[in-house]
């Protein structure tokens, strides 16, 4: 199968290793992911006023582009912007018709892609019972936590990821790669990275929160699914430290198509 993919600024940087990961992953799993011929950054945090059109504009552009049914992401900021986005698209005319009316492309956007993460589509298309089956260097004995964060459960409504209180989506998916997911209180909390370059002591709490409960519990690493997470649990980390990766690196691990 084919699925268009948005890969977004950062992963051409800083979070390259999520990308490469995905793309080797995929093509391990028969799936295609189709870069965007033009795309811009999301500009990885969605405006709170209802009438800020001209932040929402970077990502109605990548669906007007969105050649496939479907446009796959990656990035937690990215997903969120894009699925929001997508989902106003469709319930706001006054949103529509201003941003067409601004951009004027030569064929109208009708709303129909669907946007959707890649740990979505491999719980929807693939099934995690047929990834079990794929699995060729299982992470027996490994205790390994997710940590959701906050833009890929929130909105609810809008983004329809999870359970935004009870999330399984990455347990699950840490479960059929052969290792032991554990669960904790502040796996689906805000790790406090939007605040970190204002006020750095607030994001060193969120984090050794966030840290302190996933020890507790018994992790041994973590996975993320965002780079501002990523960035955060390392870098702002002052007692507790744990190794954290990307869940594509621990999927290219266990499919046997990670490089040395």
């Amino acid at each position: 199968m084919i699925y268009s993919y948005y890969p977004g600024c950062t992963l051409k940087d800083r979070a390259r290793q999520l990308d490469l990961y995905a793309r080797a992953s995929a093509a391990a799993l028969g799936l295609e992911l189709k870069e965007l011929t033009q795309w811009q950054c999301c500009g990885a945090v969605y405006p709170a006023a209802s009438d800020d059109i001209a932040s929402r504009l970077s990502a109605v552009r990548a669906l007007m582009n969105t050649e496939e049914k479907k446009l796959v992401t990656m990035c937690s900021a990215c997903h969120h912007v894009l699925k929001r986005t997508n989902f106003d698209w469709k319930q706001d005319a006054a949103f529509r018709t201003r941003a067409t009316n601004y951009l004027q492309p030569e064929v109208p956007y009708d709303g129909s892609v669907e946007v959707v993460h890649f740990l979505e589509l491999i719980r929807d298309e693939i099934g995690f019972d047929e990834l079990k089956k794929k699995v060729v260097n299982p992470l027996t004995g490994r205790k390994i936590g997710a940590f959701y964060g906050c833009l890929l459960l929130r909105p609810g409504k809008a983004l329809s990821f999870d359970d935004p209180e009870n999330p399984t989506i990455m347990e699950n998916f840490i479960r059929a790669l052969g290792a032991e997911p554990v669960s904790y209180p502040y796996r689906n909390e805000c790790c406090g990275a939007y605040v970190a370059m204002e006020d750095q002591k607030s994001a060193q709490t969120q984090v050794e929160r966030a840290l302190n409960s996933a020890v507790a519990a018994g992790c041994e690493e973590l996975i993320t699914a965002c780079p501002l997470c990523m960035y955060n649990l390392v870098e702002n980390a002052t007692v507790h430290r744990l190794p954290v990766k990307y869940f594509t690196e621990l999927l290219a691990e266990a499919l046997g198509v990670k490089e040395a």
